[in-house]
């Protein structure tokens, strides 16, 4: 078994998020209650109660989607394992011989990437969840990848001992 030198999860929790999604429910909640079991239409144009029954279904997966989504990080003695799900059902691993240059560094996600989740900025790829920081990794082949962290130092410095491991086999 690998030896693991840094591991993280990361989860969207922030507070904003959490109250758009449960004020989005709480408000099409008292409109599906209104107009499918009071009976009184919701709204000046309503829709039809099938319609109402799907959107009630998509409202639902849409939170427990959110909910689920989780970075994964790993780095272990043979390489930097990624994986943003559900969006991939087996991680991206990086081996320690691919990686030529990493950085711990500070980014804006809107500004940088337009947004949180699987983003494409002007430094590449970014798998972004929380926070302000992450590694900007770069591969032998020109890939850059951003991965947001919590713990960006000590993801950095996971990269780094991983690395030098590396140059020590040789």
């Amino acid at each position: 078994m690998d030896d693991i030198l840094f591991e993280e999860v990361q989860r969207f929790r922030q507070p904003w998020i959490l109250a758009l999604l449960l004020g989005m429910l709480a408000i099409f909640a008292w409109g599906f209650v209104q107009q499918i079991v009071l009976g009184v239409p919701w709204g000046n144009n309503p829709a039809s109660d099938a319609l109402m029954w799907v959107l009630l279904l998509f409202i639902s997966a849409l939170v427990v989607f959110i909910v689920a989504v989780r970075l994964e990080v790993t780095v272990a003695v043979a390489g930097l394992s990624v994986r943003f799900f559900p969006g991939h059902l087996r991680s991206r691993h990086f081996g320690r011989s691919e990686i030529v240059e990493h950085r711990a560094m500070a980014y804006h996600p809107l500004r940088d990437f337009g947004g949180w989740g699987i983003r494409y900025g002007r430094t590449g790829w970014a798998y972004i969840v929380r926070g302000t920081e992450g590694v900007l990794v770069r591969t032998f082949d020109g890939r850059q990848l951003l991965i947001g962290s919590l713990r960006a130092v000590e993801l950095d410095a996971a990269i780094g001992v991983m690395c030098k491991r590396r140059s020590d086999l040789r």
